[in-house]
């Protein structure tokens, strides 16, 4: 019969050793200065880093996640897709990458909407106007937001619920993330 070896404090060391597997949810957010909206929502995130959230109960904490600020450069092709795939589709979109594009006049007409990844990634660094900004994306939830600072809005609404122990019905059918 083997003897299992005691390990003193055994609970202690797992506890200490499941820290490493609890990572912060990363946003990543691709930014335009030029764009007020743009600087609305990084003005939003980094608040939420650093103030109660939500900020009308004071005595709550601020909320927890590693903020990348990508300034002026689009995602690439792939992140497009992930960011796709986070998004939806919507059957009022006449194409599928039409979400990404504004309403500048240098955004291409319907007849010349990028039908890729690659042509958007591509459009975007050449005529950053073409882009909606910005672009939120909290990678590990698989949420992101377009353009829209409702969107990040309710990106942060579900960090504060995952912060706070509530479930949510979206979560149930939310592809995971790059990193859960």
């Amino acid at each position: 019969m083997a003897v299992r070896p005691s390990i003193p404090n055994r609970d202690k060391l797992a506890t200490m050793f499941s820290s490493f597997l609890k990572t912060l949810p990363q946003i990543s957010i691709f930014h335009n200065p030029s764009s007020p909206t743009s600087v609305r929502a990084l003005a939003m995130l980094r608040s939420a880093l650093s103030a109660p959230y939500p900020p009308d109960k004071q005595d709550a904490p601020p909320l927890q996640f590693n903020l990348e600020v990508v300034e002026r450069t689009p995602p690439t092709p792939d992140q497009i897709k992930t960011i796709m795939s986070y998004l939806g589709t919507k059957s009022s979109e006449n194409t599928p990458y039409s979400a990404f594009l504004s309403a500048h006049p240098s955004a291409p007409g319907l007849s010349e909407q990028p039908q890729t990844a690659a042509a958007i990634s591509n459009l975007a660094a050449r005529t950053p106007e073409a882009l909606k900004w910005p672009l939120v994306v909290d990678w590990h939830g698989g949420r992101a937001s377009v353009g829209d600072v409702d969107g990040v809005k309710s990106i942060l609404e579900g960090l504060r619920q995952r912060r706070d122990g509530e479930g949510t019905k979206d979560d149930v059918n939310r592809p995971g993330g790059w990193f859960s």
